[in-house]
C-alpha cells in the first residue's frame, strides 16, 4: 500500500524524533535530497550541471529555504542559479549561503509589471518552486500568483518543493492557481494532496526523499492500493472450491428505459471471478435480454430475500423513481450491498429510506458521482462548500456505509476515518455506463470476500471497493491503449484482462 500522512501527522514525527525544525538538520536533508534529484535531472538532459540555468521562486519559511540551500549545492557544482525572493521574508541563512555560493538573489517587485521581471525565469533549464510549503493555505497572494503565471508558462521544466504552491496538503484542493510542476520532490512521506485530484494533477512525477521521521509516522491520513494488494481480492480459484465457497452475487439493475445498465452490470459482475451471477427478474423483459447475453446467469424472482446464497448485492443501474420498491427489498437483506445511480437518488429523495440505510445491520457501500454525492449532501443538510475529501467522510460518517465518490482519483471513505484513493483510473472512464460496469465489480468482489469471510466491518468493506475501483482503472487503460477510443463494453470486456494482470 502506498501511505499518505497530513500535516499533522508530519509535524507529530518530526517532535517525536527530537527535530526543532529551526535547527537546519530537516532542512539540510531535504535540501540534500532536492539538489541530487535535480542533479540527475540535468544528467539526463543536458549531461552535466555545470552552465545549467535555475531559477527559484523563493517564499518565505522553510519550503524557500529548501530551495535555496539545495540553489547553493547546485551553484557549488557549477549551475548559474538566481533566486527570485517574493516578499521581504526569504530564509536569511538560505540567502546567505547560495551567495556565497556565486548563486544570484533578487528581489521580485511587487510595483513593477509581471512583463518587465518575466526575463528572471526567461530561458531557465530547470524552475524550482519553493514559494509556499506544506503549512500553506488558501489563495495565493498576488505577488506570488503572478509569480505562478509565469512559472506556467515558462516552458521551463518544472520542480515543486514538498508539493505545488497553492496545492493544499491535506485535501489536494487548489482556491484558484497552482503550480504546474513536471516533478515534485516531496520529504518525509507523501502528503495527500499530491494523490488527491485536482493537486494530484498539478504534482507530475512525485519523488520521495527520505529525511529520517518515516519510522515515527504510524497512521496514514490516506491510503492508496497497488497490484499486490488488490491481487488479494480476486485469488486464484483453488481445488477445494465451489460455486458457492467462491461467492454469489445479485444483482437489481436496468428497466425498460435502461436495460443497457443491467447488461453492464451483470457483464462485470461475472468478470468479478465470483461462482454465481443472479439477476434479480422484476416482471419485465429485462432479464430475458440478460440471460441471452450471459447464459451463465440465473434469473431469481422478485423477493431479493429469496435468492439463494447471495453474498452481495449490486443494486441502483437504470432504475426509476417506480423501482424504489426493489431498493427496499434490497437493503432488507443482511449481506453486503452496493448502491449506485437510481437507487442513490431513491435515497436521496426519502428520509425513511436514508435512515434504513444508516440502520442496516449489513454493510453498504455506495458509489456516487458528483451530482448523486451533491443530491445526498443536501437531503442530509450538509454544507456547500465541502471539498471532495470532506465531503465523502461526511456521507460516510452520516450514512454509516462506505462511501466511493467517483471522479478524478476516486475517494473511498469509511465512517471511523479510513480514506482511500485510486491512483489508477484515467479520464478514459468518463464515458456513460461505466458507472455500471464498476457497480458490479465492486458487488462481485464484496460478494467473493464475503464468502471467504474477509469482509467483517465496514473498513474491510472500503479496501474492497478500493480493490474494485482499481480493477476498473486498470481495465480503462487496457482498453485505452494505443489511443483507442473508450466505451462502457470496453471496460466491462478489459476486466478479464485487469484481473490476469494482477494475478501475474
Amino acid at each position: 500500500m502506498i501511505a499518505a500522512f497530513d500535516v499533522a501527522s508530519i509535524r507529530a514525527g518530526e517532535q517525536a524524533h527530537g527535530i526543532d525544525l529551526e535547527s537546519g538538520v530537516l532542512m539540510d536533508r531535504a535540501a540534500t535530497g532536492l539538489a541530487r534529484t535535480i542533479i540527475a535531472i540535468l544528467q539526463e538532459l543536458r549531461g552535466q550541471i555545470r552552465g545549467a540555468r535555475i531559477a527559484i521562486a523563493v517564499g518565505g519559511g522553510n519550503n524557500g529555504g529548501d530551495a535555496l540551500f539545495a540553489g547553493a549545492k547546485l551553484a557549488q557544482r557549477g549551475a548559474l542559479v538566481t533566486a527570485v525572493c517574493i516578499g521581504a521574508t526569504a530564509h536569511e541563512a538560505g540567502v546567505a549561503t547560495l551567495r556565497r555560493a556565486n548563486g544570484r538573489v533578487v528581489q521580485w517587485q511587487e510595483t513593477q509589471s509581471v512583463l518587465a521581471q518575466q526575463e528572471l525565469f526567461l530561458d531557465a533549464d530547470i524552475i524550482i518552486d519553493g514559494i509556499v510549503g506544506i503549512g500553506g493555505a488558501g489563495a495565493l497572494r498576488p505577488a506570488a500568483a503572478a509569480v505562478v503565471e509565469l512559472i506556467n508558462s515558462s516552458g521551463a521544466l518544472v520542480v515543486a518543493v514538498d508539493l505545488p504552491s497553492g496545492v493544499a496538503a491535506d485535501t489536494g484542493e487548489v482556491a484558484e492557481l497552482a503550480v504546474a510542476a513536471d516533478i515534485t520532490v516531496t520529504f518525509g512521506c507523501l502528503k495527500p494532496g499530491l494523490l488527491i485530484a485536482p493537486g494530484s494533477f498539478f504534482a507530475g512525477g512525485v519523488h520521495v526523499v527520505d529525511i529520517g521521521i518515516t519510522d515515527a509516522l504510524v497512521e496514514p491520513t490516506l491510503i492508496a492500493l497497488e497490484a499486490l494488494d488488490v491481487v488479494a481480492y480476486v485469488p486464484k480459484p483453488d481445488f477445494n472450491d465451489y460455486k458457492y465457497r467462491r461467492g454469489v452475487v445479485g444483482v437489481a439493475a436496468g428497466g425498460r428505459q435502461y436495460p443497457g445498465a443491467a447488461l453492464l452490470a451483470v457483464g462485470a459482475a461475472r468478470m468479478g471471478d465470483v461462482g454465481m451471477v443472479r439477476y434479480l427478474d422484476r416482471g419485465d423483459d429485462v432479464a430475458g435480454q440478460v440471460l441471452a447475453a450471459f447464459p451463465d446467469v440465473v434469473a431469481s424472482g422478485e423477493d431479493p430475500g429469496s435468492a439463494t446464497r447471495v453474498t452481495a448485492w449490486a443494486c441502483g443501474p437504470g432504475f426509476e423513481p417506480q423501482d424504489v420498491l426493489a431498493v427496499e427489498a434490497v437493503l432488507r437483506t443482511e449481506v453486503p450491498v452496493v448502491l449506485d445511480a437510481g437507487a442513490l437518488m431513491a435515497v436521496a429523495s426519502s428520509a425513511p429510506l436514508r435512515t434504513a440505510v444508516a440502520a442496516r445491520a449489513g454493510i453498504t457501500v455506495i458509489t456516487p458521482h458528483p451530482g448523486e454525492a451533491a443530491a445526498l449532501a443536501a437531503a442530509l443538510s450538509l454544507p456547500e462548500d465541502l471539498g471532495r475529501l470532506d465531503l465523502a467522510k461526511a456521507l460516510a460518517e452520516r450514512l454509516r456505509l462506505v462511501v466511493v465518490l467517483k471522479g478524478p482519483a476516486t475517494l473511498i471513505a469509511a465512517p471511523g476515518g479510513l480514506v482511500l484513493v485510486d491512483t489508477m483510473g484515467g479520464a478514459e472512464l468518463s464515458t456513460a455506463g461505466s458507472g455500471d460496469v464498476l457497480t458490479g465489480l465492486a458487488a462481485a468482489i464484496l460478494a467473493g470476500a464475503s464468502a471467504r469471510g474477509d469482509v467483517e466491518d465496514l473498513d474491510d468493506a472500503a479496501v474492497a471497493a478500493a480493490a474494485a475501483v482499481w480493477l476498473h482503472g486498470q481495465a480503462g487503460q487496457l482498453a485505452a491503449a494505443g489511443g483507442r477510443p473508450v466505451t462502457a463494453v470496453d471496460v466491462r470486456e478489459h476486466l478479464a484482462g485487469a484481473v490476469a494482470l494482477v494475478r501475474r
